[in-house]
């Protein structure tokens, strides 16, 4: 049996087909930047999907309030201000009237909480994934995502 990585969706507008042949000469950062591109792939239709299921534009207007920055004091004062009352009360409210089981409304939760986190870290200047990673030959791929 052969070593591959392999992915394959086909799902609505979601085709893709993503292969790698893992053979002798096939080094750990080639492996890396397959596994870059699933994950680059897996964010967007994560996001594509949670905007299907509740309002993100309401998560987006409460970090439209905070202030970003780009030093120490300015970084941890943002990640307080999406664990404060302001974003998860949105998150609760985008949360709490779809048809859910409680478990179900926590994971739900759990998702929003992790968006609002990605995209109030990549408002302060960082690199909060992988995908942020500049890859030779990556440059499409990156174009289309957005945090």
């Amino acid at each position: 049996m052969e070593n591959v990585i392999q992915f394959v969706a086909n799902y609505k507008d979601w085709q893709s087909i993503k292969k790698l042949k893992i053979e002798e000469k096939t080094g750990p950062k080639m492996i890396m930047e397959f596994l870059v591109s699933l994950g680059t792939s897996f964010d967007q239709k994560i996001e594509e999907n949670l905007r299907k299921e509740v309002d993100l534009e309401k998560v987006d207007a409460a970090l439209a309030e905070i202030e970003f920055g780009k030093s120490e004091e300015e970084i941890a004062s943002a990640i307080k201000a999406v664990n404060k009352r302001n974003v998860s009360a949105v998150i609760k409210e985008i949360t709490e009237n779809l048809a859910l089981q409680k478990n179900e409304q926590k994971e739900l939760q759990q998702f929003c909480k992790i968006y609002a986190l990605r995209k109030a870290l990549a408002n302060c200047g960082l690199m909060v994934d992988y995908s942020e990673v500049d890859i030779p030959g990556m440059k499409r791929t990156k174009k289309k995502r957005k945090v």
